[in-house]
């Protein structure tokens, strides 16, 4: 397309765009609202709401769509209410127990690692911020996963993981997850690396997860240390949210 001329528009671009402008200005919107709205049938309208919500840029609660964390500026940068929240304790994490401290986000069926406070070790784990990753086998994944339906989990491990077995394992591992409240990775994701996680929780809904991790030869010997300091850690920023929202 050469300079001055009008672009043309594009059909899905459109719906894609007007789906979003539509939930922005309403707070939220059903799918047959949205497909009133865009003048286009439900079932054309459907495959992109759920494509949406899959990339995190919508949000499914009830049956109502909402904006979701990868909108306001691609991979979910958190908001400064909970970055000026958990950074602190990140922090206090990492001078603890001198290994990185994370803060994860879900972002459609991804995990976004959304800022950290990295161990100054020389050999340390060095967090990917603001990039997807799966939900399963990560620490910080497994805790966003265990708050999910069932049914939800079930269509992303079956994903995943092809062998029933093994999925069912993971099925029982994510049970024991929610149970306790706390993830362990011992080397799933990367063989040197060993990792713990707790949920967020703000109104008993997860907010963020906490995840410590660092080489498996410091590391593992301090989970059962990690997961009793995490106990704290995101209770804190629970605290702290709470009160920037009372």
């Amino acid at each position: 397309m050469s300079e001055g001329t009008a672009p043309k528009e594009h059909r899905t671009v459109s719906r894609v765009t007007g789906i979003l402008e539509c939930v922005s200005r309403r707070d939220g919107a059903r799918m047959q609202e949205l497909a009133d709205a865009l003048d286009a049938p439900k079932s054309s309208v459907f495959g992109l709401v759920k494509g949406l919500v899959s990339t995190g840029y919508l949000i499914e609660e009830h049956g109502v769509y909402h904006l979701g964390p990868a909108l306001g500026s691609l991979l979910a940068r958190p908001s400064r209410d909970v970055a000026a929240a958990a950074l602190p304790t990140l922090e206090a994490l990492r001078d603890r127990f001198g290994e990185t401290a994370m803060l994860g986000t879900a972002v459609g069926d991804s995990l976004v690692y959304a800022t950290a406070a990295e161990s100054h070790r020389l050999i340390r784990y060095s967090a990917p911020l603001r990039t997807r990753r799966p939900l399963y086998p990560p620490s910080a994944g497994k805790v966003l996963l265990a708050h999910r339906s069932r049914s939800w989990r079930d269509t992303y491990l079956r994903r995943l993981i092809d062998d029933p077995a093994a999925r069912q394992a993971a099925h029982d591992e994510l049970a024991e997850v929610r149970a306790a409240g706390v993830a362990f990775n011992r080397g799933e994701t990367l063989p040197d690396v060993t990792a713990a996680a707790r949920p967020v929780l703000v109104g008993g809904q997860v907010r963020a997860v906490i995840a410590v991790a660092g080489p498996t030869s410091r590391t593992a010997e301090l989970l059962p240390d990690l997961a009793d300091a995490l106990v704290d850690a995101v209770r804190t920023v629970a605290d702290r949210l709470g009160t920037m929202h009372p």
